[in-house]
């Protein structure tokens, strides 16, 4: 049966994909990929004044964009829940390269060992990996 999320989305993205607004994208995409291995696919300048229009990057096998902060989209800040085979590394990681620890890691009572980074834009990281092969 086919319903309304039976559509084309370029490889990479889902049905739901993250898009991050900040004052400063560049400064966000810089700690993306050197904390979390971001990869850039893409990126848009506005040719009137140089800015980050859009950029979008990849985590793992999940796209998602940032965007600069403009109106009712600035002081907007949101978090994003990332799993991956080593916490701790990528916890160390991500504040070695300017992220803020909210969370140390540890194992959750819920079944994830994880821990929480705020980036330089104030959205919240939580690096998570399952400690067991099922569901919540």
């Amino acid at each position: 049966m086919k319903t309304i999320f039976d559509t084309y989305h370029p490889e990479g993205f889902r049905t739901l994909n993250p898009y991050l607004f900040t004052q400063n994208p560049g400064e966000l995409i810089r700690f993306l990929k050197a904390a979390f291995y971001a990869e850039e696919l893409s990126r848009t300048v506005n040719e009137e004044n140089g800015e980050i229009a859009n950029c979008i990057l990849k985590i793992g096998d999940s796209c998602f964009m940032i965007g600069k902060a403009r109106g009712e989209f600035e002081g907007m800040s949101t978090a994003l829940y990332l799993f991956v085979n080593d916490v701790d590394l990528v916890h160390k990681n991500a504040l070695a390269h300017g992220g803020i620890s909210v969370l140390e890691p540890a194992d959750m009572d819920y079944q994830d060992r994880q821990g929480g980074i705020k980036d330089p834009a104030g959205n919240y990281w939580w690096i998570s990996k399952r400690l067991v092969n099922e569901g919540y």
